[in-house]
């Protein structure tokens, strides 16, 4: 092959691979943790 078609499909795989790392950064996982227990809540006494 010639070197302008090899340089296009260089320049070409480059920019596929920079799209697909693009896209995985957009997405953003939100992890939710729900409390095991109650916190105490202060009575005034010592127990």
């Amino acid at each position: 092959m010639s070197k302008s078609i090899k340089s296009i499909l260089a320049i070409g795989l480059v920019a596929f691979v920079a799209a697909c790392a693009q896209q995985q950064q957009a997405e953003e996982e939100f992890v939710v943790v729900e409390p095991v227990s109650q916190e105490p809540v202060y009575t005034g006494k010592y127990k």
